[in-house]
């Protein structure tokens, strides 16, 4: 189950670097044998056992978190906690990603979220993937955690941010809550968007 990689394993805190984490050279999804980034979901906001489970083997994962207030006792205490629950990225082969399935189905139940269009497990290019790992494993409280049907009416230009915290990230440059951001969507899933971005740092690019 122990996957070694070639690259150095991202962890919680490579994630508060700024830029953009180095891209995996891994391609072809197609294979079950190929290392991809699949979204899954789990049952009852059991995201970070699994996290813990996939640590304990070395696997590759992200959940995107952001602090919030919790109530313990009579006061409530600032906490990083799932942005979105029951949701994790995993950065796998679809081979071991399955006997993971088969192996903690009965204490975490695992589903892959399907690609409609094409009905396999929906597939998160690395690149997209590593832009949305940049922006919403920064933390900064101005980062702003969108549903996919959030951006179903907007469309803005393709962009790359070329300086500063979020520099290489790429995304479409709309307006959100007032400010001029930076958007990465992982279609049908969710999407984050920077905090305030200033055109000067923008560069458009192609699909």
């Amino acid at each position: 189950m122990r996957q070694i990689f070639t690259s150095e394993r991202l962890t919680g805190r490579d994630f508060h670097s700024p830029g953009v984490p180095e891209e995996h050279p891994f391609v072809n999804e197609q294979q079950t044998d190929a290392i991809c980034w699949y979204a899954v979901r789990v049952t009852y906001s059991r995201e970070l056992s699994l996290k813990e489970y996939l640590d304990t083997e070395h696997i590759e994962c992200f959940i995107p978190m952001h602090y919030d207030y919790v109530v313990r006792g009579e006061r409530k205490v600032r906490k990083l906690v799932p942005a979105i629950h029951n949701l994790v990225f995993v950065h796998t082969t679809r081979q071991c990603l399955d006997e993971i399935k088969r192996l903690k189905a009965l204490t975490i139940p695992i589903r892959y979220i399907m690609d409609h269009v094409t009905r396999r497990p929906m597939v998160v290019p690395d690149r997209q993937m590593r832009s949305f790992i940049a922006v919403a494993g920064n933390y900064d409280e101005q980062i702003v955690y969108l549903s996919a049907t959030d951006l179903n009416l907007k469309k803005g230009d393709r962009v790359r941010i070329i300086d500063g915290v979020f520099k290489g990230v790429e995304g479409e440059f709309l307006r959100v809550k007032g400010d001029r951001r930076v958007v990465v969507a992982i279609q049908g899933v969710m999407a984050v968007a920077t905090a305030f971005v200033h055109p000067s740092v923008i560069e458009v690019i192609g699909e």
